[in-house]
């Protein structure tokens, strides 16, 4: 793909410039919070509808469901669409769909919206194959965990802003205001993001069948979306569950004082541009399996949260830090396979990721009314294992074909 890069975007002997990456990243975060901006809200929502956790839960869980399609029908346009066109489109279509769920009367209604939200919500998976096109090949590693870091405080900051909007004012607030800033957004970036010109003159049709090809063709591409489900199934299982859990014994806590959870998190995102510096350096397979299990040690904490809420505080902390690490050092893995396919790639690795987080909230909603917190503990934690197994499995189909003299 050639790009006319605007001199704002690139500086001297290549690479981006520090300000576009931030305005990037900037953008990420921002479009991917509708996604999140639920969470902290599903207990109001159920007591304007009368709905019970359950029934309330779909909400996230059709988002997610949305979401995943979107990609696996959007994104791949990355590749031989103009992105700054496609961007804006579908900015303009997340807002509609914004206004649709500030508007709905009954929950049929909610979950169409949910759905149509997730959808049109994956300008973040447009941006971020952009970003590693446009990154010198030392840095790329680096500039996804930037742009990644914007996607994360994004979803943890979403449920901040929106607990506390829905304290003030109500939920229905926090998504007219969304749909506004998707409106704005979509201005702002049909000015400043580069215009591309594709190189791939292939068929829709032809491009959706060559992701079969990918998949099949490459075992890390494999290994890193079936890792990308696990853990963010694990991640959704959790974020789901937490409103229920904080507005109960002990705590009693408000919307708004659930959603600060999400600025805790931060403090564990904060930490993917240098997971991205390590992937530059280290092998990112490596420092996966060192994140599983930092992930796994935050379910433990999670275990303890009826205790104390300083358990519940690092489990957050450690929880956003190994699920983002992971995403970005396997990211940086898969984009090194096929520099023409980055957009097919990153589709089928998010499909993946979202499918399994659309899952992991299902998996929350049953087990916090049927067991509880330590079931949804339970469950979270049997996810991440599940992760760590892939990973061990993986690795031991690598050194088998080591000793074989195979690939």
């Amino acid at each position: 793909m050639t790009q006319s890069i605007t001199p704002a975007a690139v500086r001297l002997g290549g690479g981006l410039t520090k300000q576009f990456i931030l305005i990037l990243a900037i953008a990420s975060g921002l479009s991917v919070a509708n996604m999140y901006y639920n969470q902290p809200l599903l207990a109001d929502i159920g007591r304007t509808f009368q709905a019970s956790s359950n029934a309330v839960g779909y909400v996230s869980m059709l988002t997610q469901i949305g979401y995943a399609l979107g990609m696996l029908l959007f994104v791949p346009l990355g590749d031989i669409r103009e992105r700054r066109t496609l961007i804006s489109g579908l900015l303009i279509a997340v807002s509609l769909s914004l206004v649709g769920f500030a508007t709905a009367q009954n929950l049929v209604w909610m979950y169409i919206a949910s759905f149509a939200i997730g959808i049109t919500t994956v300008v973040p998976q447009v941006i971020i194959p952009l970003s590693a096109e446009l990154a010198l090949p030392e840095e790329r590693g680096e500039v996804i965990g930037t742009v990644m870091s914007g996607l994360f405080f994004g979803i943890l900051l979403a449920r901040t802003i929106s607990g506390i909007i829905g304290d003030m004012f109500g939920w229905r607030a926090m998504y007219w205001i969304a749909a506004v800033i998707m409106l704005l957004l979509s201005l702002i970036l049909y000015q400043l993001i580069p215009k591309t010109k594709p190189e791939n003159n292939s068929s829709y049709t032809d491009l959706l069948k060559s992701m079969g090809n990918l998949i099949r063709r490459y075992s890390t591409l494999r290994e890193a979306s079936l890792i990308g489900a696990c853990m963010f199934g694990g991640f959704s299982v959790f974020w789901t569950s937490l409103a229920f859990f904080l507005e109960g014994e002990p705590y009693h806590y408000s919307s708004s004082i659930t959603g600060l959870f999400g600025l805790i998190g931060v403090a564990g995102a904060a930490g993917a541009p240098f997971i991205g510096r390590l992937a530059d350096r280290i092998a990112p397979k490596k420092i996966v399996g060192i994140l599983l299990l930092l992930t796994l040690i935050a379910y433990g904490f999670f275990g303890l949260a009826g205790i104390t809420i300083w358990s519940l505080i690092a489990g957050v902390i450690i929880l956003d830090l190994g699920v983002q690490g992971s995403q970005v050092s396997n990211q940086t893995r898969i984009y090194a396979l096929e520099p023409a396919a980055r957009s097919r790639i990153n589709t089928v690795f998010m499909v993946s990721t979202f499918t399994g987080g659309a899952i992991g909230s299902t998996l929350g909603s049953f087990a916090w009314q049927h067991w509880g917190w330590s079931g949804v503990c339970l469950m979270g934690g049997m996810l991440i294992v599940a992760a760590l197994c892939i990973w061990l499995v993986y690795r031991g189909i690598e050194k088998k074909a080591l000793h074989t003299g195979g690939a």
